[in-house]
């Protein structure tokens, strides 16, 4: 491994200038960061720990109705409280899909959202690989690209972006806060993570030195919660990976879809909204019909990038059976087997 600086200030703004200088990474769980360093994929000059800092561990409820979710909070503090997993229901499913019970109790929400990319030739030096090596080439192109992108990606990149949190955030319209040099400022979620387009080593909006503070979901959020579901396939039931998913919610109001909101993750190098497909469920009857249109409209765009057509058809089945177990409502229980299409409702509580 790379020799390296450690770096432990004291407040928010001293983090902010410590890793405003070329070469530095924030360091707070580690759980992908310490990994990539380990094979050399990542070498940064400077670990700049955040994991002391004052006012990143909480979850509070604003006075507005929002909920505002500290960079710190660790994944499975957030998942299991049971006042998020009751308002928030997806999004708790999403986050318990996602790797181990060991990873979760030490990942934050910070680090998940900007988790690199799980591509074998991002991984493996001695492939080419743009995101690592800007200009190098892209070895997946050609080679093994069967869990890669199907919306969005170049001749440049075709990863993936891994989160399964990030999905349902996106869907229910999250707001990253982020500290940098300037000061305090927000972005939409949706917004944060980049297409790779010829530029695939920017993966994001963030500037150097930009510090993610909390993530916010606003008042609007909690009205999906009595419908609202998080499916992920997989090719094994636990810790791995999606090789297509989908968050679905909708509000329902006299027997018809008042407003609907879906993304869809494993396809793009971002978690991916699918707005066209929202506008065709609002205002109809929640059908078998109407979500086979939404799931159709919400691929309409995807082609493969090498030997992956099938997760076009893939993810029109997931988008449809998302929304179905959405309509049907949440279950009182948080299935056994988070997001997994062969779960039982039999699980944890949510109240």
């Amino acid at each position: 491994m790379k020799p390296f600086d450690y770096v432990r200030p004291a407040t928010v703004s001293e983090a902010v200038v410590a890793a405003a200088r070329p070469g530095a990474a924030y360091l707070a769980a580690g759980t992908n960061l310490l990994d990539l360093m380990k094979g050399n994929i990542s070498r940064p000059d400077r670990l700049v720990d955040v994991t002391h800092l004052d006012g990143l561990d909480a979850i509070e409820t604003l006075p507005d109705g929002s909920l505002r979710i500290g960079a710190l909070v660790s994944n499975a503090d957030l998942a299991h409280d049971p006042a998020f997993a009751k308002t928030y229901p997806a999004v708790a499913e999403a986050l318990l899909s996602g790797a181990s019970a060991q990873l979760r109790n030490a990942a934050t929400v910070g680090g998940n959202l900007l988790q690199r990319t799980r591509c074998a030739y991002f991984y493996d030096t001695a492939s080419r690989c743009n995101k690592r090596e800007a200009g190098s080439g892209c070895d997946a192109r050609e080679g093994e690209s069967r869990g890669h992108a199907v919306l969005g990606w170049s001749d440049s990149c075709i990863a993936t972006h891994p989160s399964d949190f990030c999905v349902p955030l996106v869907a229910l319209d999250a707001v990253v806060e982020i500290e940098g040099r300037g000061g305090r400022r927000e972005i939409a979620l949706d917004e944060l993570h980049r297409l790779p387009g010829n530029s695939p080593e920017r993966e994001s909006a963030l500037e150097p030195g930009d510090l993610v503070v909390a993530v916010r979901l606003p008042p609007a959020a909690r009205g999906f919660a009595a419908h609202a579901r998080y499916l992920k396939v997989r090719d094994r039931t636990s810790y791995a990976f999606a090789v297509v998913s989908a968050a679905a919610a909708l509000r329902i109001e006299n027997g018809k879809v008042a407003e609907a909101r879906i993304a869809l993750g494993g396809v793009a190098a971002k978690p991916w909204r699918a707005r066209a497909a929202e506008d065709v469920l609002r205002g109809v009857a929640p059908t078998a019909d109407a979500f086979q249109e939404a799931a159709w409209r919400a691929l309409t765009d995807a082609k493969p990038s090498g030997d992956n057509a099938f997760k076009i058809e893939l993810a029109r089945r997931i988008v449809v059976r998302a929304l179905r177990l959405a309509a049907a409502g949440t279950p009182a229980r948080l299935p056994a087997l988070p997001a997994s299409p062969f779960a039982s409702t039999s699980g944890a509580i949510h109240a």
